[in-house]
């Protein structure tokens, strides 16, 4: 059973998602919140696999929001389902941490799909929204790991995160200690200015030759 939290501040539309959600096969909505103001405590009752969120949240915007929730729950997926198409608000959310971004005018059947595919490992995207994240690594000039003085400890640390092996395998592969390898992992994230695996394998990949 995939649980789902929604967050959207628009009671019709928020009831609408929770319905869709519950009459799916394997899926279910654990959380109906049309703010953030209490999401770490309501999260922390509920645990959900994933974040139905918008960003233009009252209070606190849905983007600040993927900050929190990311930060304190790694495992909690977050998917953005919103209106704002613009390139500012998609890479913000992105860069925050977010793993799917979806437009509101989605279809129902997508929003189930896209809930899945983010559950078993994707990260999907409107197609419009796929594009322009496409066109905007294309247009990026590719700047070298190197400036970001990474030792080669950290280097070869970095390579094994991208290349998927657990903390633990790190560890093994290394001949280093859990913790150790946590001192490494810390160090590469303050020197990528990132805050998750996902966004230093994405930083990483982007400067790669």
């Amino acid at each position: 059973m995939i649980k789902v939290a929604v967050v959207e501040d628009n009671k019709t539309l928020l009831g609408s998602l929770a319905n869709l959600l519950n009459r799916t096969e394997g899926i279910t909505c654990v959380n109906m919140l049309g703010n953030l103001m209490n999401v770490v405590s309501e999260f922390s009752k509920t645990k959900p696999d994933i974040v139905l969120m918008d960003i233009g949240l009252p209070n606190i915007s849905g983007i600040e929001g993927v900050r929190t929730i990311r930060s304190n729950f790694p495992n909690i997926l977050v998917m953005m389902l919103t209106v704002f198409d613009d390139d500012e608000k998609i890479f913000d959310a992105i860069s925050a941490g977010a793993m799917g971004y979806l437009l509101k005018k989605t279809p129902s059947e997508e929003i189930i799909e896209a809930i899945v595919e983010l559950h078993q490992g994707g990260a999907p995207m409107s197609a419009s929204i796929a594009r322009k994240v496409v066109q905007a690594f294309q247009k990026k000039p590719k700047n070298s790991l190197a400036e970001y003085r990474l030792t080669e400890r950290e280097r070869e640390i970095l390579y094994a995160l991208i290349d998927g092996l657990s903390y633990k395998r790190i560890a093994e592969k290394y001949c280093i200690s859990l913790s150790t390898v946590r001192t490494h992992i810390c160090s590469v994230y303050s020197k990528l200015h990132v805050h998750s695996k996902s966004q230093a394998v994405s930083k990483t990949l982007n400067r790669l030759p």
